[in-house]
């Protein structure tokens, strides 16, 4: 197996380039600069003179920072050429080369509205820039008869932590408040997504035939209000200033406005009765999150965590 990977500069590209160093797995990530769309010419020479067995593309405009989701807005031509315009390029070359595609899309091609968790057959409808382009996206992809989609969960991880790092200094300079978002959403570490996707890959080489759109995330999906509690407890731990403020810990939710979506919560079902891959919790990649945050030094200081009485604040 030879994997070409695009966007290798993305959380998730760094969690699956450690991956397949650690399994001795050959890949290509060329950086980000050599893939301009409208470049096909040497973007299918890269590609040829690897000879890769399939090619991944975790390309993604907000890969680095979920504030440029609403950047997406007043960013539309970067947003498309990123998320639209290369995947058409990188679909036509596999597709002439006869190479299977791995494509990450994301839960933004959806609008929110769904009670339950979304699942491959729901109706998409974007409310966004980003999810509109990650859309057109993946119907180009699709033109591929060999192609895997997979729309991923809420990421974060080693690569991937500046809202949880805004999270907690927010807390500390406003003496317990937050203000965070009133939607739903499914935290996926990057790993998890990471390992899925060579697991994928591994049955792909085996020549399964597996095509299709997939949804991935871990384990326990939250309301952001419930996730953001969780940080400041796992961060207590390190701090003694954030466990000082945990009686009072005021978490204020606001409404939810496009671009973002009331509920991006996604089915891992299908993926699992296909690929057998498993979910798996997010808590204990999180807590080791923020204990590099803190400096790697795990401190614990015998603060009982379950103290703490938030105060939602809906209004």
């Amino acid at each position: 197996m030879k994997l070409f990977i695009v966007g290798g500069n993305s959380p998730t590209a760094k969690d699956l380039i450690e991956i397949l160093r650690r399994h001795r797995i050959s890949f290509q990530a060329p950086p980000d600069k050599y893939f301009a769309p409208e470049d096909g010419v040497a973007i299918a020479k890269m590609i040829t003179d690897y000879g890769p067995t399939q090619l991944i593309n975790l390309a993604d405009f907000i890969s680095g920072n979920h504030s440029s989701l609403r950047r997406a807005e007043t960013t539309e031509e970067r947003c498309y050429q990123i998320n639209a315009r290369l995947p058409v390029t990188l679909a036509e070359i596999t597709n002439h080369l006869n190479i299977p595609v791995l494509h990450l899309s994301n839960s933004y091609v959806f609008d929110g509205t769904k009670k339950l968790s979304y699942n491959e057959n729901d109706q998409t409808n974007p409310q966004g820039v980003y999810g509109l382009a990650s859309l057109q996206g993946e119907r180009a992809i699709r033109k591929h008869p060999a192609h895997i989609i997979i729309r991923s969960g809420w990421l974060f991880g080693k690569k991937k932590k500046g809202l949880i790092k805004s999270w907690i200094r927010v807390v500390k300079r406003d003496n317990g408040k937050v203000p965070v978002s009133r939607r739903r959403f499914s935290p996926t570490h990057t790993g998890h997504l990471a390992a899925a996707i060579l697991a994928i890959s591994k049955q792909i080489d085996c020549e399964a035939n597996v095509w299709g759109t997939y949804h991935y995330s871990s384990l326990e999906t939250k309301r952001e209000y419930e996730f953001v509690e969780q940080v400041i407890k796992y961060a207590a731990n390190h701090d003694e200033r954030i466990y000082q403020l945990l009686d009072s810990l005021k978490i204020i939710e606001r409404d939810v406005y496009a671009p973002e979506v009331l509920n991006s919560t996604l089915s891992s079902k299908k993926l699992f009765d296909t690929f057998g891959i498993k979910q798996k919790s997010w808590h204990s990649d999180l807590q080791e999150i923020i204990k590099l945050l803190y400096g790697g030094n795990s401190r614990d200081n015998g603060h009982d965590l379950n103290k703490t009485s938030t105060k939602i604040d809906t209004t």
